[in-house]
């Protein structure tokens, strides 16, 4: 987290659940950006079984992949050490999981349980 960031994240009303989203949001920035530069190039990663929209599973797997990388002991666990910048509260890969399914289902506008380039091209709801 750079110090802009940091110093918007110290602000009231900013806690932990604030700073867990910076880093889901930027963990998946990161990853999202170094494999994929256009809507249909993530539909194109994201839908492995290639029906032209991607589950809340194949979501979560791709999403997922940067909390993979960061969790160097594999415990399942973001420590405070493994997290970008080196602080924070530890973050388990089920709390992670979760904040991407919360995402996801927001992201789903239309309610049917997968996400189209429409869906996944739109401003985070």
């Amino acid at each position: 987290m750079n110090g802009d960031a940091r110093q918007h994240a110290s602000r009231p009303g900013r806690g932990p659940a604030f700073r867990a989203g910076l880093l889901a949001a930027g963990m998946a920035a990161s990853v999202a950006v170094a494999q994929v530069e256009r809507t249909d190039d993530y539909l194109a990663k994201m839908d492995t079984d290639g029906d032209g929209r991607v589950s809340q599973a194949e979501y979560l797997a791709w999403m997922g992949y940067a909390f993979e990388k960061l969790d160097r002991d594999g415990d399942g666990v973001l420590s405070a050490a493994e997290l970008p910048g080196g602080k924070g509260k530890p973050v388990s890969l089920e709390a992670h999981r979760q904040r991407l399914a919360e995402r996801f289902r927001r992201q789903d506008a239309n309610g049917d349980g997968y996400l189209d380039a429409k869906e996944l091209s739109a401003p985070p709801r």
